[in-house]
């Protein structure tokens, strides 16, 4: 683990790089605020804003995915009965 110093802010994990974004007035105003009343960095909080983003797009992708997989085997003509197979082997282990 990376801990690195940089003035007035302490960084631990991977390295951070230094990045510039636009923010609208209101957005801006807002992120003061709550900055100010949770004694929190603005940047930290934009931080875990971003962690949350990425990590709903993943899921959401993942999910995407396992959505276009359903149902994929339904229509196959050169699979076993799974029925029938299944019921050999409950009858098996009766």
């Amino acid at each position: 683990m990376i801990i690195m110093y940089y003035p007035g802010v302490y960084i631990k994990g991977n390295m951070m790089i230094r990045t510039q974004i636009y923010l609208t007035e209101e957005e801006r105003a807002e992120l003061v605020e709550f900055a100010r009343k949770s004694g929190r960095k603005q940047s930290e909080l934009i931080r875990e804003a971003i962690d949350l983003f990425l990590e709903r797009k993943k899921s959401a992708h993942r999910q995407a995915v396992l959505d276009r997989m359903a149902g994929m085997w339904r229509n196959r003509k050169d699979l076993p009965d799974f029925k029938k197979l299944r019921s050999e082997w409950d009858r098996i282990g009766a």
